[in-house]
């Protein structure tokens, strides 16, 4: 098929493949499933009505006894089936791999999967996006750090570091001190 553009420009742009449009497009789009070109407003698969619209998509099939995912692309429906039945004979297929992760928080039955899951800052701690801010779960405000001990929240180290700032008398020719503590700078 011929390009579009204009008289002073033949190469530049094309016109639209769906037969209801032929618009001069000066940015088409290549459907990436018919290879076809279309306008902005027919790019989409379902607004020109691409035969192909699942090219190169994946299939899964969950097992319903350990709820583990199962690429099936490419299997038709005996072939799941069989796909399936071969996975619960093998040893891989463990029913007490079912149970899901849920919210920790009291009388929440949410299940935690990859897009509804906060790790609280204070506590560190998964919860579901109903429970994620401290005032909303019970949470005990401290964390365990790599050196055995519990570490300060942030705000608690900032509030230290200017207690003993002001001690110091900001920095006016003191002598620093011998005890490590932690520092604030301000530009």
């Amino acid at each position: 098929m011929a390009g579009g553009g204009t008289e002073a420009f033949p190469d530049l742009g094309e016109h639209c493949q769906n037969p209801d449009c032929k618009l001069l497009d000066f940015l088409p789009f290549t459907c990436d499933g018919c290879k076809l070109v279309f306008c902005l407003e027919h790019r989409s698969y379902k607004s020109h009505g691409c035969s192909k619209s699942d090219h190169g998509s994946r299939t899964v099939s969950i097992c319903e006894t350990c709820s583990i995912a199962i690429e099936t692309t490419g299997f038709d429906k005996e072939g799941i089936k069989s796909l399936l039945q071969k996975h619960e004979r093998s040893g891989d297929c463990d029913p007490n791999k079912k149970k899901k992760p849920m919210c920790p928080a009291k009388r929440c039955r949410e299940i935690l999967t990859f897009a509804n899951n906060i790790t609280c800052k204070d506590c560190g701690v998964k919860f579901c996006l109903k429970h994620r801010f401290p005032t909303d779960h019970v949470c005990n405000k401290k964390r365990i750090t790599t050196n055995g001990g519990t570490s300060l929240r942030w705000n608690e180290k900032f509030v230290e570091a200017l207690s003993l700032r002001n001690e110091k008398g900001c920095g006016r020719g003191n002598s620093v001190s011998s005890r490590s503590s932690p520092s604030v700078r301000s530009f």
